[in-house]
Formats: C-alpha cells, structure tokens, sequence
C-alpha cells in the first residue's frame, strides 16, 4: 500500500502558507473522516450596492463576506478512498458531497495566505510576489 492510513490531498493550483501541523492537529481534534481547508477567495472586483439606480455603497475590491471556498488542501482518513468509485469520480461532486451529508466533512477555516492559479492574471500576480520576494508560500531559503 502507498498510502497510510491518514493522508493528504491537494489540487497544486493554489498556493497558501497553511501550517500542516495545525491543519492535521485540528483534524485529530475532530475525529471525522474529512477535512477541508476553507479559504476566502481573495477580492477581485469592486462591490456596489444599489437601490434602483442610486449607488448607496461602494467598496473597492473588498473581502469577500461571510463565503467561505474549498481551498484544495485537504487531510483523509483511508475510509475516503472507498467512496471513490473510479478513476472518473469527481471528487468534490461525489465523495465529498455524501462525507458533508453524512457528517464527515469537517472545515478547517484559514484566514491566512491563499491565492488560486486560475488564470494569467493570478500567474502574473504570483509572479510578481515571488520575483519581488514577498511570496507568502515559500517556506525554505536558497
């Protein structure tokens, strides 16, 4: 067998700083199967809000609210694998649904650093973090 009987999971197209130990000492803590590290998706657009026409708010690219995402760093218990029927099981639409119905799913909420690699805008901001030597993510020194 490759894997222990605990083990992680991530996407690799987002980058956080998220401290493993405390990831997996707040899994323990749970005792569910599951856990998800929960993220707020960094502002990208400015909010408005309006009553008919009238502009009665403006804010420039806040925080999103109280939407908490799946950031793509995730701790399992060997369980989960068997509710991955085949190579062609989507993760998030299969597993990781029944594990939320069932309970099993537990969310990991982390106010740190995290950003996607979506699109070319997000490659060139996080090229700009690394080139200017503020990357957040990196944890070792040359």
């Amino acid at each position: 067998s490759f894997l222990d009987d605990r083990f992680m999971v991530t996407y690799g197209d987002g980058l956080a700083n998220v401290d493993i130990d405390e990831l997996v000492r707040f899994h323990d803590g749970h005792g569910r199967l599951a856990t998800v590290t929960a993220v707020r998706p960094p502002a990208r657009f400015g909010a408005m809000e309006l009553d008919a026409d009238r502009v009665t708010s403006f804010a420039e690219k806040p925080q999103a609210g109280a939407g908490w995402i799946n950031g793509g760093f995730f701790v399992f218990e060997r369980a989960v694998l068997d509710l991955i029927a085949s190579d062609e099981t989507s993760l998030e639409h299969d597993p990781l649904e029944q594990l939320a119905r069932e309970g099993q799913l537990m969310a990991f909420r982390y106010h740190g650093f995290w950003e996607p690699m979506d699109t070319q805008r997000d490659l060139d901001s996080l090229n700009r973090q690394w080139a200017s030597g503020a990357a957040p993510w990196k944890v070792w020194n040359d």
